[in-house]
């Protein structure tokens, strides 16, 4: 997601409150494992980690910044990259290079494996398209090339922003601007779309950033970014639910970017402007969360970037939990990677699992979607491309 210097919302919308019976949920804990990549510019450095996957070997590839000198002038030659480390952290290589030729990049963004075919997928979002690669990393093919919604008034952000996969292997890819995911077989054939309506209606969204298809129910998750919620769909993209309100309390959300479901159908949102991660269960209820702001030497919060100079907070907080912003992810193994935006690195999460302890579901905020819960952000600015999801 962007650099954001200011920021200003409104909740535009409450829908009905329901209280959830005293139903029981698994007791679900993160816990701090490790960091991968460092902020700066160099091989094996890191600017604005946006998309993040981990391949069948255990190595982790992040997609890395749009190609800035350290001063924040265009450098095509720096980042615009999709950077490899192996399952130690250690630094083994890239994919992909600056340019608008096959297989480079003007910005990558989501990244993941298509756990069917076992090929790399990555937006590229200047270049308005998704690259396709073997799980080498060998160029295969370009497709949806122009697809992409270009920017509209009020955002900075624009191009391809989640990826996910049904269990067919076909791929679903967010349009940011254009509210929609579009939908294309293996080889990048288009198939359909789903939304399409700006809004805060169930099914309408606000920016659509990171998207993720239950390994469960092939229900669809999407992170409705400048709604400040999470909406799930049917298979066939029909709403189904929305859970989550403008605020920082527990269950509140400002800018979801990243989104993952696991096989409990958990849902695991990067909670961008929060800076943490939050985790609710299938239905929307609240379970757990990780992660907090930056903090210089006086305990204040740390800025994300103003609109030029470098990509970096400043200070720099790189103590274990701090974040300048929580932004793509993935799960793998019973680990969340997430990204920390602003500090150029991913922060590697724990996902515990009691089964033998139950605890009370709280009261559901959950605006019953199709009653139609919905905030909106007014006024973003932003100096650099997302997200994300995506």
């Amino acid at each position: 997601m962007g650099l954001v210097k200011n920021l200003s919302f409104a909740l535009v919308g409450a829908g009905f409150l329901v209280a959830a019976a005293a139903a029981q949920a698994m007791a679900l804990t993160l816990t701090y494992d490790r960091s991968i990549g460092e902020p700066g510019f160099g091989p094996g450095q890191l600017f604005v980690p946006q998309g993040i996957a981990v391949d069948s070997q255990g190595n982790t590839l992040i997609s890395n910044g749009r190609g800035v000198n350290p001063d924040g002038t265009p450098n095509y030659s720096l980042g615009n990259k999709i950077e490899k480390f192996s399952p130690s952290g250690q630094y083994i290589g890239a994919i992909g290079s600056g340019g608008t030729g096959p297989g480079q990049f003007d910005e990558p963004t989501t990244v993941d494996f298509n756990p069917v075919t076992g090929d790399l997928y990555a937006g590229d979002v200047y270049n308005n398209r998704i690259n396709q690669y073997d799980s080498q990393g060998n160029f295969i093919r370009s497709f949806a090339n122009g697809s992409f919604t270009g920017l509209v008034e009020g955002r900075l952000f624009f191009g391809p922003s989640g990826v996910t996969f049904d269990k067919a292997g076909n791929v679903y890819v967010g349009d940011f601007n254009g509210e929609r995911i579009l939908k294309f077989t293996p080889d990048g054939q288009p198939l359909g779309v789903i939304g399409g309506t700006r809004g805060t209606a169930a099914g309408e969204f606000e920016g659509v950033a990171g998207i993720r298809i239950s390994p469960v129910s092939g229900n669809i998750f999407v992170a409705d970014q400048y709604n400040n919620r999470v909406q799930v769909l049917d298979p066939n993209g029909n709403p189904l639910l929305a859970f989550g309100s403008a605020g920082s309390g527990p269950g509140q959300l400002l800018q979801p970017i990243g989104i993952e479901v696991d096989e409990e159908e958990n849902v695991y949102v990067a909670d961008s402007i929060n800076s943490r991660v939050q985790v609710f269960d299938k239905n929307g209820n609240f379970l757990t969360s990780f992660g907090e702001n930056a903090r210089d030497a006086s305990g204040n919060p740390v800025p994300p970037p103003a609109l030029t100079g470098p990509p970096f907070g400043d200070p720099l907080d790189l103590a274990p939990g701090r974040f300048n912003w929580t932004g793509g992810t993935t799960l793998k193994d019973n680990k969340l990677y997430v990204g920390d935006f602003f500090q150029g690195r991913v922060q590697v999460l724990n996902v515990v699992k009691d089964g033998a302890t139950k605890v009370p579901e709280p009261a559901s905020l959950l605006g019953l979607g199709l009653l139609g819960i919905g905030a909106t952000v007014t006024t973003l600015r932003k100096k650099q491309q997302k997200a994300t999801s995506a």
